[in-house]
Order: structure tokens, then C-alpha cells, then sequence
């Protein structure tokens, strides 16, 4: 019990952090130099821009983005875990916030490396969120809800509808900032793929002679199955065993670590798998 209520603990530091860092990020890199996020974040944003210029009305971000999340929340709390949902709630509310009150520290006047800074450090604390179990909002939702409904990757998709959202700024403002932004962006969904890699998968062919204590590692750590092929090696023309698994990228690390434990001499082929179709076992949000 008290370990578990120490993991709560350290989820909950590290999404306070996490919101943190998003919202300098949003203070500093992308409203310092009229940048635009991705998903429900570029949304409100734009909601300001468009309310300054055309209404000349001053609107916190909080007072937008907040309830620009009600709806994904409640689908996100029915749909993908109710433990999830607050802990995002957690890091929409504070973000937010932290946007409206953290100071804006001059630190650049170069738009590029804004946008390249910026897209790096949006991208690492939305990993972190998601390495906690909790999201940022929004649009990350919907990705979270495709990918644990349909088994696919869904960021590239996130990304091409962020960009619609940047030619309606720059369509309204002015081009240079929305492609900025595009650089923005691309930097921030290429660091949330390579530190978030729960959705990926891996396939692993393993040629061993230990078939019994390898399936055994992989269902042990991953809850995967795997399937045994027997064939012969041509070069020394003996009897080989393979057993070919499906496991996810975050998994991939600790079950190799582990299978050549068992089997220092076992031959391990891993390749990426773009889609899996059929039954695959994915650990609860909750």
C-alpha cells in the first residue's frame, strides 16, 4: 500500500513539473514570438489572438483552454480510465495557468529557434505527462482514444490536423508565424514519438535453444504471447527453434535484456510494425 501510494506521489510531482515547463514554454518560446501549439492548446491560442484583434477583449488562456477540454475529458473519463482523466485534469488546469501568471523572460528574438526550442520542450513535458499516465488535453485524447481503440500510432494524424489550425492563423495574421509554427510543431510530435513509445510496435523473431524460458520472459513482462516455428539451421543443418512476438517499443528494451539472460546465445531480429490486426494486450490507463 505505501508503495503504491509513493507512485501516486511521484505521478502527481512529475505532472506538476510537467505543466510547469509546458506553460513556460507557452509563456516564453511560442507567445513571445506569436507562435502557435498544436491541438486544443493552437486553438486557444488563436481564440486570443482573434479576440484581442477583432474584439479588442483580453481573455486568460486558462478561461479558454479549460473549457475547450470539458468534452474530451468526459469521453477520455467514459473511454479510457477515470485515474487518467484527473491526473490530465491536473495538468490542463495548471498548464493553463502557469501560461497566464509564469513572467516572460526575453530570450531570444530568433522566431526560428523559438519555434525549434519551443517544439522540443512542448514536445518533452507532453512525454512526460504521458510517461505518468496523464496527457495534456485535447487532441491528446483523441490520439490516446484511437490508439487504444484501433491499435494505430495516431500522432502523425494529430499533427496534420494542427496544421489546419496554423493555415486558419495564417490565413487571419500573417504566414510567416503559422509556418514557424509548423517548424514548431514537427519538432514537438517527433520528441513525444521518440520518449513515448507505448503505441509502437516491435516484432522480435527469436532463434533459441531455450524456447521454454524465453516465452516465459516474454509473457512474464510484456503479457504477450508468442508462437513457437521449428525449422532447420543450413549452415550446421540442425533442428532450430524461433518464436516470433508482437511486443510494444517501450516494452522492447527490458524483455531483450532479460531473454538474454536466459539465453546469452539466442539470435533476436526486431523490426517495427506499422499496424497490428487481432487480439494484443495493452496495459489499462488506470
Amino acid at each position: 500500500m505505501k508503495k503504491i501510494i509513493l507512485r501516486e506521489i511521484r505521478k502527481i510531482i512529475c505532472i506538476i513539473f510537467a505543466a510547469a515547463v509546458y506553460g513556460f514554454s507557452l509563456a516564453n518560446f511560442l507567445r513571445g514570438a506569436g507562435l502557435l501549439a498544436g491541438g486544443f492548446t493552437g486553438v486557444s491560442l488563436l481564440s486570443q489572438k482573434v479576440l484581442l484583434k477583432f474584439c479588442d477583449i483580453s481573455v486568460p488562456l486558462s478561461l479558454i483552454y479549460i473549457p475547450l477540454n470539458s468534452v474530451p475529458a468526459l469521453i477520455s473519463f467514459k473511454f479510457i480510465g477515470k485515474r487518467f482523466t484527473i491526473y490530465s485534469l491536473i495538468m490542463i488546469v495548471l498548464s493553463s495557468t502557469f501560461a497566464d501568471i509564469m513572467p516572460y523572460f526575453h530570450l531570444t528574438d530568433d522566431i526560428l529557434l523559438c519555434s525549434v526550442f519551443g517544439g522540443i520542450v512542448n514536445g518533452a513535458a507532453i512525454a512526460i505527462c504521458l510517461l505518468n499516465h496523464a496527457t495534456s488535453g485535447g487532441t491528446d485524447f483523441i490520439s490516446i482514444f484511437i490508439s487504444e481503440h484501433y491499435g494505430k500510432d495516431a500522432w502523425n494524424y494529430i499533427f496534420a490536423g494542427n496544421v489546419v489550425v496554423l493555415a486558419l492563423s495564417g490565413l487571419l495574421f500573417n504566414w510567416t508565424s503559422a509556418m514557424y509554427s509548423i517548424i514548431l510543431q514537427f519538432c514537438s510530435t517527433m520528441i513525444i514519438q521518440l520518449l513515448y513509445r507505448r503505441y509502437q510496435k516491435q516484432t522480435m523473431f527469436i532463434i533459441t535453444e531455450k524456447p521454454d524460458e524465453v516465452y516465459t520472459v516474454i509473457r512474464e513482462y510484456t503479457h504477450h504471447d508468442g508462437t513457437l516455428f521449428k525449422g532447420t539451421g543450413l549452415y550446421k543443418g540442425k533442428e532450430r527453434k524461433m518464436i516470433y512476438s508482437v511486443v510494444s517499443s517501450d516494452e522492447i528494451r527490458r524483455v531483450v535484456s532479460k531473454i538474454k539472460e536466459e539465453d546469452p546465445g539466442a539470435f533476436i531480429n526486431i523490426m517495427k510494425s506499422e499496424e497490428v490486426m487481432g487480439n494484443f494486450y495493452r496495459r489499462p490507463n488506470n
